[in-house]
């Protein structure tokens, strides 16, 4: 990967990029397979020549976020080498720079984890959780070499996570804070989560939305 803080177009096939638009504007369960095939510019048995069922192309659309999100935070841990506070700040701004850059994805899979059958659920859940595992042991190796003071790795970790999710449902493109506002912001943040030397007396470094 030549650069982890770059999304390109998404690598979705035509008909998963049609179900990710009914899902993010319909939710799964207002979604159908006729106007996930409508959307695709597909007949219905043309869709199911592709997918066996609803459920198994919300498991493609979700899957496919995830690999790509982990490969990017893998990138990110890689190009920070040993040091434990540049692993911590890469993979904090390489989660925000993926939930701005996969809004729709990101939104749906952190939404329709009620919709999964079990199977797809426990999957997701599995690569959530090594995700989460990435920060957190980011975290401790911070704590173990004296930059941070963070008496709760695990929940700094979750808490840093749920902040990087929940900007998926809230920025926009045209808002008045730049992507890299944004990284700024959070990073800003997750220091201070993580007890960070440098985040005390730091002010807030980007512009409050007018």
């Amino acid at each position: 990967m030549s650069d982890w803080r770059e999304f390109g177009p998404d690598t979705l096939s035509p008909p998963l990029r049609a179900a990710l638009v009914v899902f993010a504007r319909h939710g799964y369960h207002g979604a159908s397979i006729r106007m996930i095939a409508e959307e695709a510019g597909l007949s219905v048995p043309g869709l199911y020549h592709h997918y066996r069922s609803k459920q198994a192309i919300l498991a493609a659309v979700v899957d496919t976020a995830m690999a790509e999100m982990l490969e990017h935070t893998g990138a990110a841990v890689e190009d920070a080498g040993s040091h434990p506070v540049a692993r911590f700040e890469n993979l904090v701004e390489c989660l925000a720079r993926f939930h701005m850059a996969r809004r729709d994805q990101a939104f749906v899979a952190s939404t329709e984890m009620r919709s999964m059958d079990p199977g797809v659920r426990a999957h997701h859940i599995a690569q959530r959780d090594s995700q989460q595992a990435m920060l957190e042991e980011a975290i401790r190796a911070g704590v173990d070499s004296g930059d941070f003071a963070c008496e709760h790795p695990e929940d700094a970790a979750r808490a840093i996570s749920s902040l990087c999710v929940s900007i998926s449902s809230w920025y926009r493109p045209d808002g008045p804070l730049t992507r890299d506002d944004v990284v700024a912001r959070h990073l800003y943040f997750a220091r201070g989560m993580v007890g960070a030397a440098r985040a005390g007396g730091v002010a807030d470094p980007s512009p409050s939305p007018s």
